[in-house]
């Protein structure tokens, strides 16, 4: 609808153009708002406001010329003007309704767009270290970036998913060593326990599988273990794999998965750090200092320059990062999105600089971040801390096996990744209207019941009597259910382009109170066989956009609850 009405005023503009009303040069984006207040129309445009200036008249009076050259329109039953220059826009009833068959007959593809064109998207999320299970903070990770790769195909792009892990320094050293101590039988309570090792009983598992010889396949790698106690090499491989594979199984559980597993270790074999430093060199953005080797990031906005090279040597790890962003823009990836916690906020400056000075061609502002805040789980209202398995927080698994996946998933997208949030296991687990998933997926679930019922009752839907019959949808919940699943598209699109993944989940309350809201005041199964049918084609397009909108967020549309 908003389309229709932005190609009547598109005409109306033309015609103002051709009569010297407006410059021939005014080229104006036009916006059109759904109304919050039926009583002034079901769409408005501020337009005549935005232009005014350039047209030397008031707001009110270029209105009115606007209205009087917009052609006629069936879809149209009033216009009006309003306050200071405000055009409303009254949608007629079986017009506005129309959108239901639409939506019926477009099925899972209602919403999707090609908007992208099949341009290719990088997205980079979860990227964990195998060094420990995934915390509910990969989660988060996990679910937005994971959304926001759905979001992106349903808006025409080529997606791909890509794992970055670091399978090469001190934290890995110290995995290796946390294993080789067990493996040796020495406890994490021994004084002779390495210094920065780690403590879960996880390290007790990996201990035990690498001397029973086992081998663990991960999506990215395949290691039978040795099961010699003093092959630190063989005990290094094994455990990386062994962790790559408990976080594969996890990830799996949480219905996501990647195309692509890039490990750091590999820019150093393949030279591409020694190659990135180089070129930082040879384009004189650095400079020796204090025995370190520095870049001048202060060139390219950061707030001091920094160290790329140690003193002691080894390279600080953002001088990998840069390397790295360089492989994907030569990969072909001119939009890449890395989903990362807000621990990663210093680096985004220093990245993006590293990436300016190599003078690559690469635009200002590459890549693309999404950084999410901390995520607090409670249980009575009390913290959780600690997973006994992980021994230092709260792992994923913990959280699936607590709730199941799609409440698990549902809640850590809802809300804005900007936002921290509280992980309410209580009422993730609770069948009420108070569950936002529960109370999603329950819209679902009571449209599938309704549909059963119309079928035992004898009365199936028909499609022929309805779309004849949309028209008798006037009532006022009718109508704003209608203007609801006419934003979804919309809605897909901005969350798309935003990089906001919760602004579906959002969407998804909002419709699911319209729909239980109507559906409690305004009866379905009516003896009236043209107006039942027009609200079982309005629940059936209801039922369409839930289970369309769920499945962005990876969450299930169950028919019965």
């Amino acid at each position: 609808m908003k389309d229709t009405i932005t190609a009547l005023l598109e005409t109306a503009l033309e015609a103002l153009k051709a009569d010297g009303t407006l410059p021939a040069e005014s080229h104006p984006a036009i916006r059109i708002d759904a109304t919050r207040d039926r009583e002034h129309g079901d769409y408005a445009t501020n337009l005549a406001m935005t232009l005014a200036k350039s047209a030397g008249m008031k707001p009110r009076e270029l209105a009115e010329r606007l209205v009087a050259a917009l052609p006629e329109s069936p879809v149209l039953h009033d216009i009006e003007i309003a306050g200071p220059g405000f055009i409303n826009f009254f949608v007629d009833t079986g017009s506005a309704a129309e959108v239901l068959m639409t939506i019926i007959d477009a099925g899972d593809s209602y919403g999707h767009s090609d908007v992208g064109g099949g341009s290719p998207v990088q997205v980079e999320f979860v990227s964990a270290n195998p060094t420990g299970p995934l915390h509910v903070g990969h989660g988060r990770g996990a679910a937005i970036g994971d959304t926001l790769c759905r979001l992106l195909e349903a808006t025409g792009h080529r997606v791909t998913r890509e794992f970055y892990y670091n399978d090469a320094g001190a934290q890995i050293d110290n995995l290796t060593l946390s294993v080789a101590a067990r493996v040796r039988g020495i406890e994490p309570s021994d004084p002779s326990w390495p210094a920065d090792g780690y403590r879960g009983d996880y390290i007790r598992d990996v201990a035990e599988s690498y001397m029973r010889g086992e081998t663990v396949v991960a999506d990215d790698r395949r290691v039978t273990a040795k099961a010699d106690p003093d092959d630190q090499q063989a005990i290094r491989e094994f455990a990386v794999a062994y962790l790559r594979h408990e976080q594969d199984l996890d990830l799996r559980a949480f219905g996501v998965g990647f195309d692509v597993y890039f490990l750091e270790s590999s820019l150093y074999q393949q030279g591409k750090v020694e190659a990135t430093v180089e070129r930082l060199i040879e384009g004189g953005h650095t400079y020796e200092a204090d025995g370190a080797l520095w870049l001048r990031t202060t060139d390219f906005g950061d707030d001091k320059d920094r160290v790329m090279r140690k003193r002691e040597g080894g390279y600080t790890y953002f001088l990998p990062d840069v390397a790295y962003h360089l492989d994907k823009w030569q990969r072909g990836f001119t939009t890449v999105i890395n989903e990362q916690g807000a621990d990663h906020h210093s680096t985004v400056t220093r990245v993006r600089a590293g990436l300016q000075a190599l003078d690559a061609g690469i635009p200002e502002g590459y890549p693309d971040y999404v950084l999410h805040q901390m995520v607090l789980v409670t249980r009575s209202g009390v913290e959780v801390k600690l997973s006994k398995r992980a021994g230092s927080y709260v792992t994923l698994r913990d959280l699936i096996e607590e709730v199941g996946r799609d409440a698990t998933r549902y809640f850590l997208v809802a809300r804005p990744a900007t936002s921290q949030m509280t992980f309410d296991i209580d009422l993730a687990r609770s069948q009420s209207n108070d569950n936002p998933v529960y109370y999603a997926q329950y819209a679902h679930a009571r449209m599938c019941s309704v549909m059963a019922r119309a079928e035992r009752d004898g009365h199936p839907f028909d499609a022929e009597l309805a779309r004849a019959s949309l028209d008798r949808l006037a009532e006022p919940r009718e109508r704003d259910l209608i203007t609801r699943l006419q934003l979804f598209p919309e809605t897909v699109a901005r969350a798309a382009l935003a990089r906001e993944p919760h602004q579906i989940a959002v969407y998804l309350q909002e419709l699911a109170a319209e729909f239980h809201g109507c559906y409690n005041a305004v009866r379905v199964m009516v003896d009236d066989d043209a107006l039942r049918n027009a609200r079982l084609a309005l629940g059936l397009a209801v039922r369409q956009v839930m289970h369309n909108g769920l499945g962005l967020l990876g969450v299930s549309a169950p028919e019965e609850m």
